[in-house]
């Protein structure tokens, strides 16, 4: 299997067994947490089609992007950076609703999320800008400066709808920051700043009436309901064992966890499918636990940490910065969002709207994260391809030694 991905496949053999194999778990787990949607088409196969058809063309743009030199991707984030601005001022006005937020729009036909766009174009440009600071005293407060607006212009604009997705960029870039060696005390007021604005949002929305606010803050007082209830939660053990309109998707959720067991009832036995009204999407790790049990849900977890091992082990290899900060980046967004989801799924946080990279149904998210593996890819080939020459050299030095007979010692 190894040998057949290094002869096809460029790049790091590992990350291409671990992204396969996301796409198989994803194909046989959306086959039985779309039930729902197979009951409601016309055709009870088309929501399956649909997705095995985004993860191969996924699939696809992941081979293409790999081949793709990351020079030309530095390039093109910043064209996508222009691109994501306008279509997010745009979606504020001209969005399709769906789940009480506004996120999608419709381009000829195609419903697309603009800040999944944004989020990879933000981190590519980040990973710029943080590798273009040769000396600390001269270049580390133009490009930092540089970095906050950046940040100040596309997290507000992703966080009236969205606050889970602004934060996590947020975090994945502050992080790429520290790993970038910006220093500690710039850092520490950055930090100190979002905390602080942060508690300032949640104290105004709790002290203003919804009524007295401005319409574009309504999904404020959604994030503040969600973080009551679970704190209510978890102060009165009563509650948990309630499944109410407010509480339904945690409360099934917990119950498919639960009648996972050790092996599970295994792929299409599941019954909480049926129940839970976001089971394909943002609920699909309790569905996988349900049908594949610990030992599946626990496989799940180690494919994504053998992702962002991996990356570490990559970025190490990277001769320069900017390669070592993008594949960094990307992996941390993968990984911080899948464990979002997974502890939304397990009852850890207050829900939120984050999808399972590459599992949960969505065109846009799975086709962009198809392109976050694919520049992975690409760099570890171009890796690859700098290693060897000089390993070849190596060889062909070792080969002209002199040979030195022992008789003559």
């Amino acid at each position: 299997m190894e040998n057949l991905l290094k002869k096809h496949l460029k790049g790091d053999a590992t990350l291409w067994i671990v992204f396969i194999a996301l796409c198989i778990v994803s194909a046989i787990e959306m086959y039985s947490a779309s039930s729902t949607l197979a009951y409601k088409a016309a055709n009870h196969s088309a929501p399956m089609l649909r997705h095995v058809g985004f993860l191969t063309l996924g699939g696809l743009i992941a081979f293409g992007v790999h081949l793709v030199p990351y020079r030309f991707i530095r390039l093109g984030a910043y064209f996508g950076l222009f691109l994501s601005v306008l279509m997010l001022i745009w979606v504020q006005f001209k969005g399709v609703s769906e789940n009480d937020a506004s996120r999608w729009l419709v381009i000829f036909g195609v419903q697309f999320q603009p800040s999944e766009l944004a989020k990879l174009s933000v981190i590519i440009v980040a990973a710029d800008l943080i590798s273009r600071i040769k000396d600390p005293v001269k270049d580390e407060w133009k490009y930092f400066r540089n970095i906050l607006i950046l940040l100040g212009l596309i997290c507000p604009l992703i966080l009236l709808e969205n606050f889970s997705t602004a934060f996590i960029l947020f975090i994945v870039v502050f992080i790429m920051m520290f790993i970038g060696e910006i220093s500690i005390k710039k850092l520490g007021l950055l930090a100190g700043g979002l905390v602080l604005a942060l508690l300032l949002g949640f104290g105004s929305i709790k002290a203003i009436p919804k009524d007295s606010m401005p319409k574009a803050f309504d999904r404020a007082y959604t994030w503040v309901a969600r973080i009551d209830r679970f704190i209510t939660e978890k102060k009165d053990d009563s509650s948990k064992y309630e499944i109410t309109d407010d509480n339904r998707q945690v409360q099934h959720g917990r119950i498919a966890i639960a009648r996972g067991g050790t092996f599970g009832v295994m792929p299409g036995n599941s019954i909480e499918r049926d129940f839970l009204p976001q089971a394909y999407s943002d609920f699909i790790y309790a569905i996988i636990v349900e049908e594949m049990g610990l030992l599946g849900g626990i496989t799940v977890i180690v494919l994504y940490l053998i992702l962002l091992f991996r990356a570490g082990r990559i970025a190490t290899k990277c001769s320069s910065v900017f390669p070592a900060i993008v594949v960094i980046g990307l992996s941390l967004m993968i990984v911080i969002q899948t464990f979002i989801n997974m502890a939304v799924a397990s009852s850890l946080i207050p829900v939120t709207g984050q999808p399972l990279p590459l599992i949960s149904r969505g065109g846009t998210s799975i086709l962009i994260t198809c392109i976050y593996f694919g520049i992975i890819f690409g760099i570890t080939r171009q890796i690859k391809e700098e290693i060897e020459p000089e390993e070849e050299m190596d060889e062909v030095k070792i080969d002209e030694l002199p040979v030195v007979e022992l008789d003559s010692l």
